[in-house]
């Protein structure tokens, strides 16, 4: 099989399957952080954008662990830098459960962030080079752990969090990531044939030809795409458990809410996927980012309990094809070689947008007491996401149109 095409192969589909499992144990650390926020909040006596303060370091670690382990993965393949970060992880939620303020508990959540990273891009940007035809699906499998890993584990950590108080969390989670992780970690040691590679390279050399764009220009425009609409993302996402407490709904009603979110999310990431191979990256990603914004519309009159949980079903179903596009686009117009690299830097600009945004919504919850101007501000945001992708989709079918002129 070394020097064998390996694309949409038996082994691609198992290597799949185990880099879903994966995803949904490794994504942990971005969701569990929201479960325990208003108990860090309450313990260290705090405001609310302070409180927020570890989920946003967390995304910074997770953001940068984007770019630097999907480098890693480059060059020395994915199950070394798995391995890697299991660990680190492992070692931040064990300091993070004797943190003894909010400071130092946001610094530790940083280094978790950063092994965390390893379970999302750099996965997704390993399983893309495995698959041609069904690339999109294979992708977006691949990136709904991170989502099935918000659905699962805060319904999971609830009990802990309810029984035992928000430090025994981390301490359960510091076993479950170095235990689980690694031997999973092993099955992927297999790399890409050299043939594979080539054959890559020369399809995504046809295409950046033909979208009038290079490289680097279209990484940094996918890079403020992506900051925009993981901005207007982060609202429902991080601040739901905080909005249901405010409005006496109570902690367990906003981790319903977003364990559906997050399901709804799986489901359109699937349905996303299977668009994606038939239109490509670049349209799936604007179709996702236009209903993402109307969802956001939807929370501004939703003030009850049931009109929050339908909300927050819709906005899941809008909004979870949106992050794997920008992976596909990285793959269907740059060089293959550079897949860890190139999708992590994208990667980490959509989760620098979802921390911004997590303490953006925060901190205007702070200045104005409720969180109808924070929605306001994710639609704005995402009005520019959707400015971007609307130039790169017209940039590139007159291109295209001058190609064929010329030919």
């Amino acid at each position: 099989m070394s020097e064998q095409l390996v694309f949409d192969s038996r082994y691609s589909w198992l290597r799949l399957a185990v880099t879903l499992a994966i995803a949904t144990i490794g994504n942990v650390g971005m969701w569990s952080v929201i479960v325990i926020m208003p108990s860090v909040q309450t313990e260290f006596g705090v405001s609310r954008a302070d409180s927020s303060l570890p989920y946003t370091l967390t995304m910074l670690g997770f953001g940068l662990g984007n770019l630097l382990i999907g480098r890693a993965v480059d060059r020395f393949g994915v199950t070394t830098a798995l391995i890697g970060a299991s660990l680190l992880s492992g070692a931040g939620y064990l300091a993070a459960s004797v943190s003894s303020s909010i400071l130092i508990l946001a610094i530790v959540h940083f280094v978790i962030g950063l092994g965390s990273a390893a379970c999302f891009g750099p996965l997704i940007a390993d399983i893309s080079l495995w698959f041609q035809r069904k690339r999109g699906i294979a992708v977006a499998v691949a990136a709904s752990g991170n989502y099935l890993s918000g659905a699962i584990w805060p319904m999971v950590l609830a009990g802990v969090l309810s029984e035992n108080g928000w430090r025994a969390v981390c301490v359960v989670l510091a076993v479950i990531v170095t235990v689980l992780l690694i031997p999973l970690a092993l099955l992927l040691r297999r790399r890409v044939p050299e043939a594979s590679l080539t054959a890559a390279a020369n399809i995504s050399l046809a295409n950046r030809a033909a979208s009038g764009f290079s490289p680097r220009s279209l990484a940094w425009l996918l890079g403020f795409a992506g900051l925009g609409c993981c901005v207007a993302m982060s609202m429902p996402q991080v601040h739901i458990v905080a909005l249901c407490i405010d409005r006496g709904f109570g902690p367990v009603a906003g981790v319903e809410m977003l364990s559906l979110m997050l399901l709804g999310g799986v489901a359109s990431r699937l349905i996303s996927g299977l668009i994606a191979d038939q239109l490509g990256g670049v349209l799936t990603l604007l179709l996702g980012s236009v209903l993402q914004m109307l969802a956001l519309f939807l929370y501004l009159p939703a003030g009850g309990l049931v009109s929050l949980y339908v909300v927050s079903l819709v906005f899941g179903l809008a909004q979870g094809g949106i992050v794997p596009a920008y992976a596909l686009i990285v793959r269907e117009y740059m060089p293959a070689r550079e897949a860890g690299a190139r999708v992590g830097f994208v990667i980490m600009a959509t989760i620098l947008g979802m921390a911004l945004g997590g303490w953006m919504s925060g901190w205007i919850h702070d200045l104005t007491g409720s969180y109808q101007l924070a929605f306001i501000n994710g639609i704005i945001w995402n009005a520019l996401n959707i400015a971007i992708m609307l130039f790169i989709l017209t940039r590139t079918l007159r291109s295209r149109r001058g190609i064929t002129a010329t030919a």
